[in-house]
């Protein structure tokens, strides 16, 4: 806003100026030129004066010393002629060409003739444009059709440009200092008009990083800004009232459904011993319904701590975080035939909120041992992501790709896309899942800069890619990586039931 006020001022001033100097300054420019051709005409008529005087009582070597002394001080040339148009006296020695074309000028005609002559015309001496004017010598009468002689005065017009010029440099000075002074005024006056529209800008920003909004000041401003902040701090008491509702259901319910959930699993138990057989594969679906309630209140909660804490991202150790995560699940894995593996590379710390990576991992791994068929493998795998043909000393962040890659199934494009939906499960997806763990996975590593994706794996399964800003920069001048890097230069360890750091 401050800028565009700035421009729209400094564009009004300009305007008005242009608007006053143009004028003024064509006007300088043909006042000079006037002035000048007035002086040369005084001059040209001062001498033709001297020359009929000089000529009446015949004393022309005088007019030599006359035309040689005025040529001196205006500048010029100054040259006389008789009435058939021969040369009397020049203030320079003038060649044959130049003698014989004098009686053929424009305003040396004119001044033979009786009236005065003015003409601007380029000189064929260097291309430099003179102002000619003659006066004619005595007056026409009844008896002579013709003056008694005409004068010559030349001069450069390069006189008239050098005072021209710099009338429009004086002129262009003054605008620029008149600009200057309006940009400093202008300046103040739009950044006080734009301050409550800052204070707007920051409420806005705190309240889109999540702190909680602050009340901004309505009483200062035009009547626009004081009406768009008043409607801003209702948005957003409104807003962080929503909020606060929403966080406070889900945790309380999902706190309060914690204990009945607990309750019912105890009496279902309870109840095995009294009931026949043929009734015990639906008590065995009421437990294990119970248990995914259960899960599913674990989840809720989760995500309600999530939204109502703000903590900050720092550096963890992913390469350690999934070693200890590995070793946590191979027996779970181990129990239902499945390989978990892990692809441990030195990738350095990445930025992530604390306890992220451990939950991230704990529900990507459950996913894929639940989608994964007895016999098959599921892949845990660090990448370190440069950016291709990195310039030298590039300020970007590196990245480091999480890779947990199962052999099931899979999802077709459209059940990847709504796979980080809350409480959407694939159809045919096995038995006990919440539909809340890949939107968990999602708001984690969101909260601390990352991104996550679903891609179908070369096995045929499902690739679930979790990207997360390094902590590190790499070295300046890294040469150029490739998008998808493995490293080759250090050892990768392939441990199916326990891994060794690398």
């Amino acid at each position: 806003m401050t800028r565009r006020l700035l421009l729209s001022y400094l564009s009004l001033a300009g305007l008005v100026l242009l608007c006053l100097e143009v004028p003024l300054g064509f006007v300088y420019s043909r006042a000079e030129k006037d002035r000048v051709v007035n002086s040369a005409h005084d001059e040209a008529a001062s001498v033709a004066a001297y020359a009929e005087l000089s000529l009446a009582a015949r004393r022309r070597e005088e007019l030599v010393e006359r035309a040689e002394h005025c040529a001196e001080r205006i500048g010029g040339e100054v040259v006389v002629l008789d009435a058939d148009g021969d040369l009397l006296a020049a203030s320079r020695r003038l060649s044959d060409l130049e003698e014989r074309s004098l009686p053929t000028r424009p305003e040396v005609v004119a001044a033979l003739s009786g009236r005065a002559g003015t003409d601007v015309r380029a000189s064929t001496i260097g291309g430099v444009r003179h102002l000619s004017v003659a006066a004619p010598v005595g007056h026409r009468t009844r008896e002579a059709d013709r003056a008694q002689g005409a004068v010559q005065i030349t001069l450069p017009t390069a006189l008239v440009h050098d005072r021209v010029h710099r009338a429009w440099l004086a002129l262009a000075l003054a605008g620029l200092a008149v600009l200057t002074a309006v940009a400093a005024v202008a300046f103040a006056f739009a950044r006080w008009a734009g301050r409550p529209i800052r204070r707007l800008e920051e409420a806005t920003h705190r309240l889109a990083d999540g702190a909680r909004p602050t009340c901004v000041r309505v009483t200062s401003g035009p009547p626009e800004v004081r009406s768009l902040a008043a409607a801003f701090n209702s948005t957003a008491a409104r807003l962080e009232h929503l909020l606060a509702s929403q966080r406070a259901f889900a945790g309380e319910a999902s706190h309060q459904l914690k204990t009945p959930l607990a309750a019912l699993r105890l009496r279902l138990e309870s109840l095995e011993p009294d009931i026949t057989r043929r009734a015990r594969p639906s008590l065995a679906a009421a437990v294990t319904e119970t248990d995914r309630m259960a899960r599913l209140v674990e989840g809720l909660l989760a995500m309600a701590r999530l939204e109502e804490d703000s903590a900050v991202a720092g550096p963890v150790d992913v390469g350690a975080v999934c070693a200890e995560r590995h070793r946590t699940w191979a027996p779970l894995f181990e129990r239902e035939d499945v390989s978990l593996v892990l692809f441990a590379g030195s990738v350095g710390p990445v930025l992530a909120v604390p306890g992220a990576v451990e939950q991230i991992l704990d529900n990507l791994l459950s996913n894929a041992l639940r989608a994964s068929p007895a016999g098959s493998t599921v892949t845990m795998e660090l990448r370190l992501r440069t950016p291709a043909h990195r310039p030298f000393r590039d300020s970007r962040p590196c990245w480091v790709d999480l890779h947990v890659t199962d052999e099931g199934p899979g999802m077709t494009a459209e059940q990847r896309a709504r796979a980080f939906d809350r409480f959407w499960r694939a159809p045919g997806a096995p038995k006990g899942g919440t539909g809340l763990g890949l939107s968990l996975v999602q708001r984690l590593a969101h909260a601390g800069g990352g991104e996550v994706s679903l891609r179908p794996a070369a096995t045929g399964g499902l690739d679930a890619v979790v990207r997360m800003p390094s902590a590190e920069q790499p070295p300046e001048g890294d040469p150029a990586a490739d998008p998808d890097p493995v490293p080759s230069d250090r050892a990768l360890q392939l441990f199916p039931s326990k891994v060794h750091p690398t």
